[in-house]
C-alpha cells in the first residue's frame, strides 16, 4: 500500500556510463528512462551537472534538458543543479529562458553552490584561483534572479542588461543543498528547496523542518515546497536489490579515493577484492542509500518523509543494467501508487 501521505515522486538522472559502455549509450538511456518515467506518472526529471567523472556524461544539464522535454509531453524537466558558481548568471538565465520558451511551464532551474567537480577541474572552470577562493554565491544568486525576473536595481552595473530572448516568463526556481545553507536561503527567497539526502543524511530533518518555518512567501512562491533526493536502489527482492546495489559501492569507493571509474558491471563488482579501509568507506556510504525490495525500500522512504515533512521524494538510481535501472523506477511508481498516464 503506499504511504499514509501520498508525495509526488520524480527523478533525478546523472546519465550513467557505466563500464564497457560509452556517453552515447548513456543518453540514449536517459531518453528511454524519461519516456518510462512521465508514463508511470512520476513528476519531474532532473539532470544533474558533474565534472571530471569518467563515469557521469551529465556535465551539460541544460542541453540534455531540451531533449528530454522534446521526447516527452506532461513531465516538469529541469537542473539538478546547474552549479551557479560554474557559470555566468546571464548565460544561466538565458539558457533557461530560451528552454522555457520552447518547453512553457515545463522547465525547473535547480540551484547549486558546489563545483560539481574536484578543485583542478572547477579551476579550469572558473578560470582563476581567485574565483575558487572568494565566495561570491549571494551575488550571483542576486543576479541571476534579476536577469530571469527583469528587475535588477537601477543602480547595478547590469541594470542595461537584458537577457534574451525577451518576453519569456522565468522557470520554476528551486535551491539545491546538503546543509543548512541552502534551505536557509531557499527559505528567505521564497524558493522550492531540494535536500540531497544521498550526499549528506545527516542534517535532512532539521534542515528541512527549518526551511518550511523560515519560508517567507514571494513571487516566486506562496507555499514552501520542500523536496527529499534520495538515492534508491530497487528490486523484485531484497537480494536482487542489494546485488544490484553493489556497483555503486565499487564506483562510490574509487570516487572517495580521488580515482573515478565507470559503473561496473554486477559481476565485476563481486569478484571486487575489497581492503578492510574500503569495507568500512562502503559501510558508511550505505548509510545514505536505500536499497530493497518495493516493500522494503517503501518503508524506509515512508519514515523519511514522515520526519522530514517531505512535500517531494526525488528517486536517483545508479545500477550497471539500463533494463534493471528501469524496472527499479517501475517497481517504485507501482508501490507508491503513481496515476499512470497512457
Amino acid at each position: 500500500m503506499p504511504p499514509d501521505r501520498a508525495v509526488p515522486y520524480s527523478v533525478l538522472d546523472l546519465a550513467p556510463i557505466v563500464a564497457g559502455g560509452t556517453a552515447a549509450e548513456a543518453f540514449r538511456n536517459t531518453l528511454d528512462l524519461a519516456r518510462h518515467a512521465e508514463r508511470w506518472g512520476y513528476t519531474r526529471y532532473w539532470l544533474a551537472e558533474h565534472h571530471n567523472t569518467p563515469g557521469i556524461a551529465s556535465s551539460s544539464p541544460e542541453i540534455v534538458i531540451g531533449h528530454v522535454a522534446s521526447v516527452t509531453r506532461w513531465l516538469r524537466v529541469g537542473s539538478g543543479g546547474v552549479m551557479l558558481p560554474n557559470h555566468s548568471p546571464l548565460k544561466v538565465a538565458e539558457s533557461f529562458r530560451v528552454l522555457e520558451a520552447l518547453h512553457p511551464g515545463r522547465i525547473d532551474l535547480g540551484i547549486g553552490r558546489a563545483p560539481g567537480t574536484d578543485r583542478l577541474a572547477a579551476l579550469a572552470l572558473r578560470r582563476s584561483h581567485e574565483a575558487l577562493s572568494v565566495d561570491d554565491f549571494p551575488s550571483q544568486l542576486h543576479d541571476l534572479l534579476g536577469f530571469l525576473g527583469d528587475d535588477l536595481e537601477p543602480e547595478h552595473p547590469f541594470r542595461r542588461v537584458v537577457a534574451a530572448p525577451v518576453g519569456v516568463p522565468p522557470p520554476d526556481l528551486w535551491m539545491l543543498g546538503s546543509s543548512d545553507y541552502g534551505g536557509a536561503v531557499a527559505a528567505q527567497l521564497g524558493l522550492g528547496f531540494a535536500f540531497a539526502h544521498h550526499i549528506n543524511p545527516g542534517p535532512a530533518v532539521e534542515t528541512m523542518l527549518a526551511y518550511r518555518a523560515g519560508f517567507r512567501p514571494s513571487h516566486h512562491r506562496a507555499a514552501p515546497h520542500a523536496i527529499l533526493t534520495l538515492s534508491v536502489t530497487c528490486g523484485q527482492t531484497d537480494e536482487l536489490a542489494e546485488e544490484l546495489a553493489s556497483s555503486q559501492d565499487v564506483a562510490w569507493v574509487h570516487l572517495a579515493a580521488g580515482r573515478p571509474i565507470p559503473l561496473p558491471s554486477v559481476e565485476d563488482a563481486r569478484r571486487y577484492p575489497w581492503n578492510a579501509v574500503e569495507e568500512l568507506q562502503r559501510r558508511s556510504i550505505r548509510q545514505r542509500r536505500v536499497i530493497g525490495s518495493p516493500a522494503t525500500v517503501q518503508e524506509r522512504i515512508r519514515r523519511l518523509v514522515e520526519a522530514t515533512a517531505a512535500d517531494e521524494v526525488m528517486l536517483h538510481t545508479m545500477v550497471h543494467d539500463h533494463a534493471a535501472r528501469v524496472r527499479s523506477y517501475e517497481l517504485l511508481a507501482e508501490a507508491f501508487g503513481l496515476e499512470r498516464r497512457v
